[in-house]
């Protein structure tokens, strides 16, 4: 018996991580989207992240009251990593947006 969110923190956490940087490289190879339009792949990003974090700390009090035997400890701690990653990424992500805004509209 596996532990489930344990699996899925890491699929979320995959899924916050590579997001924007996906998002990015999609508007390189299109000819009707911007670099600007990756922004729009921020919340898919967060929420993500916040799932893979959540799902983590679930897994965590899974594998503490099975004493361990869920045997889920790195896969959660993978998860949690992966969606503090994909949260940074989305922050980073939402500060350029920010200041490409301000700087636009002070021309």
């Amino acid at each position: 018996m596996g532990n489930r969110p344990a699996a899925w923190s890491v699929v979320l956490g995959v899924l916050a991580t590579v997001t924007l940087p996906v998002a990015v490289v999609a508007t390189r190879y299109s000819s009707s989207y911007e670099l600007l339009h990756a922004g729009f792949a921020i919340p898919v990003a967060v929420a993500a992240g916040i799932g893979a974090v959540v799902l983590a700390r679930k897994a965590r009090a899974v594998d503490r009251a099975t004493l361990g035997r869920a045997a889920s400890g790195k896969a959660a701690t993978w998860g949690r990593i992966l969606g503090i990653i994909g949260l940074c990424l989305a922050a980073s992500a939402t500060i350029s947006v920010a200041v490409y805004g301000v700087l636009t509209a002070a021309d």
